[in-house]
């Protein structure tokens, strides 16, 4: 059955993962910027106001990088404090503020001053012998909180609380993964050890995969998930996230049929 749904799996992602079906996806602004230490900030941006309306949150990533004018990397290295809290005064996305963007943004910045990018200080937190990225997505989150602790409807969640943090397991699959839709560019971060990016959607197609019975979806959640498609993808967990989210959002796909027969 196993050999079965990865052959239905990897026709999904024949079928869907490419580049012409990810508009509009806050993922498209990457795209953009071909250089990482911009595309990493961009990336960073881009998924943390991921939640919402799809088409709200391009529009208000897209008004947080208008202010950034043409690179995100040389406006932190450029601004002081107080001018990234300006810049971004009046800014509002859903819960999110302009204030909570800028203290991101500021945390970032010393994150950079301190490791070279964002990437460099990553790449400090991984060890070779952690099963998965949480152990250093947890060191990644509190280096950025570390001049700047966020509020309470955070931009950075922490994932030593139990969040899913799909946001954040977002991002890691746009800068680790590299295909026609994910661009990558953290070449030393191992594909294998990604988590699955958990949103209630991705949750009850998975629960009706068998990939969990758990019912709440945390990052309990969103490891069992990863380690079940780990048995059929090992070199690579979250290869069919993209794919898979496709099925009830776009109109020419049938989650039903799709489902019908096939099981973890």
């Amino acid at each position: 059955m196993k050999g079965l749904l990865r052959e239905r799996l990897d026709e999904l992602y024949s079928l869907y993962n490419r580049r012409e079906y990810v508009r509009p996806d806050p993922l498209e602004l990457l795209y953009d910027y071909p250089d990482l230490p911009d595309r990493e900030l961009v990336g960073l941006i881009a998924s943390s106001l991921a939640y919402g309306r799809v088409n709200q949150i391009v529009k208000s990533v897209s008004s947080v990088l208008k202010r950034m004018n043409h690179s995100p990397f040389s406006f932190l290295q450029e601004s002081p404090r107080k001018h990234i809290f300006s810049t971004f005064s009046g800014f509002k996305h859903r819960f999110t503020t302009g204030d909570e963007v800028a203290l991101m943004l500021w945390g970032s910045k010393h994150v950079i001053e301190r490791y070279g990018s964002l990437y460099a200080c990553f790449l400090n937190g991984l060890s070779d012998d952690a099963a998965t990225i949480l152990p250093a997505l947890s060191a990644f989150v509190s280096e950025i909180k570390a001049v700047s602790p966020v509020s309470r409807n955070s931009t950075l969640p922490s994932p030593r609380k139990g969040s899913a943090c799909k946001r954040l397991n977002l991002f890691l699959r746009w800068m680790v993964r590299q295909d026609e839709v994910d661009p990558g560019g953290w070449t030393k971060v191992p594909v294998s050890k990604l988590i699955v990016p958990l949103d209630t959607h991705m949750h009850r197609i998975c629960f009706l995969l068998n990939c969990t019975r758990r019912k709440q979806a945390d990052m309990r959640t969103a490891i069992e998930i990863t380690d079940s498609f780990r048995t059929i993808a090992p070199e690579d967990p979250v290869r069919y996230d993209f794919a898979l989210t496709r099925l009830g959002i776009r109109n020419d796909t049938d989650l039903d049929a799709f489902l019908k027969d096939y099981s973890m």
